[in-house]
């Protein structure tokens, strides 16, 4: 294994793959490190003068806070973030990849709406937080008295709380932002039926979810507030009966032959690390256009950490109009960061910069690598129903769960989760990959972990071959395999709605 890594040509720092002591003269630095540098992290391979970019994948990630000479750690005491302005090229890098004609499918549950899904789970929706508690009481009571048990194809009766649906305005962005998730998991293809549970005096009302028309076209459906029903006891029993009717028509849906093009994959990475950028981002990037040359859908979000690298997503847009929209959300981002008192570059996280990434240009740049090379095909709100095929983009906070929640209710029926640090999460209804980007961390969370690419580095193995392995777990995952989160029991904690808007 090389000890150092330089990314592209153009790079004046190198990227350090094991730990490697002061004194020692790694491949790629022209003379001995001033200090030690653990692995990830980069290494001064030019001078670069105070003032100057520093520059890691041909693209500037900040500038130098002093003199860098070679050898030397390049990290925060003397990397800063620099201006950010770029040259956006919209739509001028949009060749579409070649489609692939030998199809392949997997064995998913078809939906009448059209759609299938990966998973044939029961869900309990609830509009407020008041109604949480009630909503979970019933799944116990569910479990305990044996009720999934005895509908052998229905994999389990989720409840989806949260903390909010009232105590905020009723026609604000916050407000249509709820309703759209809350609409999305009601509708999702992972779901064979669904359990709406209000309180019944909230904001977000049951009427208005449900309005005139059919919330779900198979009709398995149910929904009622605690205060009609009569309390807390009565709602319970009644929830039981009405989950024990809709687990009969669940349990009567059927795996069957589905093509590769129903499956819509929301990528993500949290906890990421130098290795993130190199290993696995790509590596997923790869299986991101595999998916799309076959038909499918691959959703990129996380906008804060994309900050920097959007220019990188304008140029694949099929149409300047979708290039635009992109930046209408960064714009966005830029406006709402500040009027609440932060900022873009409140990333990386702590752990993110034990990892080895400094400024948010450093991290959005390996983030974007998720997306592979496809053309961009269209711009999606939070939790906005995705509605075109290829590769999308939907616009969401950087705080992981809140993130995949919106893909979820978007139609994601395969989450993909790259981490350098280590992730323990799950998303009912939803399945989620987990792929660390480096062996260490593989080893020491194998239990967490479905796939290791840190051995693209260790062993060689080419980003192709790893994208062709995470294809492959998509279509083995599709038609059921369980995910280490799943065995693991992860999933009913990570439902967390964007909260925006005044809390009244």
């Amino acid at each position: 294994m090389p000890e150092t890594v330089r990314l592209n040509d153009a790079d004046n720092v190198v990227i350090a793959l094991c730990d490697i002591a002061r004194g020692e003269t790694p491949a790629n630095v022209p003379v001995p490190l001033l200090s030690e540098v653990a692995h990830g992290h980069k290494i001064a391979s030019a001078p670069i003068a105070a003032g100057s970019n520093v520059v890691r994948y041909g693209q500037i990630i900040g500038y130098a806070k002093s003199d860098i000479v070679p050898g030397e750690h390049v990290h925060v005491h003397n990397l800063g973030m620099s201006e950010h302005t770029q040259d956006y090229a919209f739509a001028s890098n949009n060749t579409p990849l070649p489609p692939i004609s030998d199809a392949r499918t997997f064995m998913g549950f078809h939906r009448e709406d059209g759609r299938v899904g990966t998973r044939n789970y029961l869900g309990i929706v609830t509009t407020v937080n008041c109604s949480g508690s009630v909503a979970r009481f019933i799944a116990e009571a569910a479990k305990r008295t044996g009720l999934v048990d005895e509908f052998g194809n229905v994999d389990g009766i989720v409840p989806i709380v949260h903390g909010t649906g009232c105590g905020m305005s009723g026609r604000d962005e916050g407000y249509a932002t709820l309703f759209r998730t809350l609409s999305g998991y009601s509708q999702h293809p992972n779901f064979a039926g669904i359990l709406l549970i209000g309180l019944g005096c909230e904001v977000m009302q049951i009427p208005d979810l449900v309005g005139n028309r059919k919330i779900r076209s198979d009709g398995n459906f149910r929904y009622m507030t605690i205060q009609q029903t009569g309390g807390t006891r009565r709602t319970i029993d009644a929830g039981l009966k009405e989950l024990r009717e809709m687990a009969a028509i669940a349990n009567e849906a059927t795996r069957k032959p589905a093509p590769v093009s129903e499956l819509m994959v929301g990528m993500q990475c949290g906890g990421s690390d130098g290795y993130s950028g190199i290993t696995a981002n790509p590596a997923l990037g790869y299986a991101s256009d595999l998916l799309v040359r076959h038909g499918g859908t691959t959703i990129l979000s996380e906008t804060p950490e994309i900050y920097g690298a959007e220019h990188l997503l304008t140029r694949r847009a099929q149409t300047s109009e979708v290039g635009r929209k992109l930046i209408d959300r960064i714009t966005w981002w830029e406006e709402y960061t500040a009027r609440n008192g932060g900022e873009m570059n409140n990333n990386p996280s702590p752990g993110n910069k034990r990892g080895g990434l400094t400024t948010i240009l450093e991290k959005s740049l390996g983030a974007v690598a998720k997306g592979g090379t496809a053309p961009l095909a269209e711009i999606y709100k939070f939790a906005e129903p995705v509605d075109k095929k290829g590769f999308v983009f939907m616009d969401s906070p950087g705080y992981d769960p809140c993130s995949v929640t919106g893909q979820v209710a978007s139609g994601s029926n395969i989450i993909v989760f790259t981490t350098g640090r280590g992730s323990v999460s799950g998303y009912k209804p939803t399945p989620c990959i987990k792929l660390a980007t480096n062996s260490e961390m593989y080893e020491r969370m194998s239990e967490d972990m479905d796939i290791n690419c840190g051995d693209i580095v260790s062993q060689g193995i080419s980003i192709e071959e790893k994208g062709r392995e995470i294809f492959e777990s998509f279509i083995r995952v599709a038609s059921g395999e369980h995910t280490r989160s799943e065995d693991l029991g992860f999933g009913g904690e990570e439902f967390v709605p964007w909260q925006m808007g005044a809390v009244m």
